[in-house]
């Protein structure tokens, strides 16, 4: 058995350390596929990664490549994107033309390879391309978000006609691309985002009682206006009247999503709001509306890898998403598996997440006196907030470990007639684990 992930065109092909989410999603899959297949993992070429990694599979005879593509045809292939646009009725990233040149390096490489699985992210654009080369080829359309419910309809019909599975982060985005298109409904399934809870685990204590005066506050997510920080900068301000010593701590990369991924394909008014944030700097934005008096209890963590998150989860007392526009909620399985309790807005795939007074609580979106009263409650109530965090893990140990996210998307690939199975390994390696050159 042969499988392909193409990963983003910016995901970078090398192990996670520098990884965006999906690669990460790819990298812990492969991981568990590795035992079973051999598999080919696709991202941009750098200076970091000009050579070819490969993994061998854990005690197994199968192996996991790193294949870098060079971005050189699409540095040379340049199209006006007003002309383009016009043209297609699309926005430039959902264009054809957008990474063609690393589309077809890939569908080229794979027909080579003659792979039997090609799983894409997120461009659909991708798939008639990668079609054309692969006719007898499994192609699966992984959606992170809202793409194929907002662009021109007609031509994302002709892109899921060339797949033969498509699959989102959560039950919000799958029903409504099945509901969009019902002529694809059977191939439309649901496979969630996965955390290692083998990492992301309970402090070795519980939080001691002399933190009942400070209590910390975490969020974690990119720094840009759809995630609602602002509306959390005035929630902790209100929070501070209660507990004067909380302290909020941001971590993530200040980097806001370009008005072509968002305002542009969301009509909803609490995005349609967040037009002026974009035309400001929106991390000395946020510093603005901190109260002097307040400026050492409000840290900016900045952009960590995901291995060095742990302790942020550990200390906090709540773990707060304020998101007005979100498939799914990485921040929140990760905070469960740490039994942290969660705060998350009525939005996206996080209510899916999140089992209001269970594992955490729901607030309505851009609500910041919601969310005061939300983070207080948790604050305020020691022994409930632990039982929350304790459902919050034993959530992710049922449905958000990478083992059952991996067992969930080999169900789905054999309802399309791929089993690992029927396959014998190709190869003997000498150890479970190998890096090479």
């Amino acid at each position: 058995m042969k499988l392909s992930f193409v990963n983003q065109p910016w995901t970078i092909a090398a192990p996670p350390a520098r990884s965006d989410s999906t690669g990460i999603w790819s990298y812990q899959v492969c991981r568990h596929l590795a035992k079973r297949c051999n598999i080919s993992y696709y991202g941009c070429k750098t200076e970091v990664n000009s050579d070819r990694k490969r993994e061998y599979g854990f005690s197994s005879a199968f192996t996991m490549e790193y294949r870098a593509i060079s971005p050189r045809i699409d540095d040379l292939l340049t199209i006006p994107r007003k002309i383009l646009s016009k043209l297609t009725k699309l926005p430039y990233f959902a264009s054809v033309w957008y990474y063609f040149g690393y589309a077809w390096q890939i569908a080229r490489h794979t027909a080579e390879n003659n792979d039997d699985v090609i799983h894409i992210h997120n461009f659909s654009q991708f798939a008639p391309i990668i079609r054309a080369l692969n006719p007898k080829s499994k192609i699966v359309l992984h959606l992170h978000c809202e793409w194929a419910n907002r662009l021109e309809k007609k031509v994302i019909a002709s892109r899921l006609d060339k797949v033969d599975l498509v699959i989102s982060c959560s039950d919000h985005i799958t029903n409504k691309i099945a509901n969009r298109f019902p002529e694809y409904g059977e191939i439309c399934r649901t496979v969630y985002n996965g955390v290692d809870a083998d990492y992301f685990v309970p402090p070795p204590s519980y939080h001691p009682e002399y933190r009942a005066n400070s209590p910390q506050i975490l969020f974690v997510g990119r720094i840009s206006p759809e995630k609602g920080i602002h509306d959390l900068m005035d929630a902790f301000i209100k929070v501070t009247q209660t507990y004067p010593q909380a302290v909020l701590t941001i971590v993530g990369p200040h980097f806001a999503t370009a008005k072509d991924f968002l305002l542009n394909l969301q009509p909803e008014p609490e995005v349609q709001a967040l037009e002026p944030l974009h035309n400001l700097n929106y991390l000395e934005y946020l510093k603005s509306k901190i109260p002097p008096h307040l400026s050492s209890q409000v840290v900016f963590a900045g952009s960590l890898p995901q291995k060095q998150l742990l302790p942020y989860y550990q200390k906090a007392d709540v773990l707060v998403n304020p998101s007005l526009s979100e498939a799914f909620g990485m921040s929140l399985v990760e905070s469960m598996a740490t039994a942290t309790p969660v705060i998350a807005t009525k939005i996206g795939g996080m209510t899916e997440i999140v089992e209001h007074g269970v594992s955490g609580l729901l607030v309505e979106p851009a609500n910041s006196q919601d969310l005061a009263e939300a983070i207080i409650k948790i604050i305020s109530e020691p022994s409930r907030a632990r039982e929350m965090g304790q459902a919050g893990r034993k959530k992710v140990l049922q449905c958000y470990s990478w083992e059952k996210i991996t067992q969930s998307l080999v169900s789905h690939y054999a309802a399309i007639g791929v089993n690992f199975d029927s396959h014998e390994p190709e190869k003997e390696v000498a150890s479970p684990l190998e890096k090479a050159t």
